[in-house]
């Protein structure tokens, strides 16, 4: 028997590229958001901000081959909504063929060029609340994971 390393072998640790799908679900089984949709699987690298410390936790340790579903509370993955992301904005700032429906999500665009999604949440007169909060705040949300590779 030879004693090689294999890239199978490496454990999801501090700075490891992890290359995953991933099927998000709401507690009560309602699809969020998955990668199989599209067979793209997601890249991400542990530490450099772009996840929750809690939803990193539940990936250490894990290998090349692995399954994993993990629930998380609102907290540990989207957190809570902020009341200071909610917005009344006048009607007169969208265009006027624009038809506003509750709901809907839009983009916005920032001063830095960028583009914040926000939806919709109700029409009143001249008065339009725009929610600037991620769509899954305040959800607990359960994660399927499949470990596609580890560098």
């Amino acid at each position: 028997m030879t004693d090689t390393y294999s890239t199978s072998d490496i454990l999801i640790g501090d700075n490891s590229e992890v290359i995953l799908h991933f099927d998000l679900t709401l507690e009560d089984g309602t699809a969020a958001d998955s990668t199989r949709a599209n067979n793209k699987p997601a890249k991400m690298v542990m530490g450099d901000g772009s996840l929750t410390p809690n939803f990193e936790s539940c990936l250490r340790g894990l290998k090349k081959g692995d399954k994993k579903s993990f629930t998380l509370p609102a907290n540990d993955a989207f957190g809570m909504p902020n009341p200071d992301n909610i917005y009344h904005l006048d009607k007169t700032k969208f265009s006027a063929d624009m038809e506003l429906k509750e709901g809907m999500i839009m983009g916005f665009s920032q001063p830095d060029g960028s583009e914040l999604p926000g939806i919709i949440r109700s029409i009143a007169g001249h008065s339009v609340t725009v929610d600037f909060n991620h769509p899954l705040a305040g959800q607990t949300v359960v994660f399927n994971v499949e470990i596609i590779d580890v560098r």
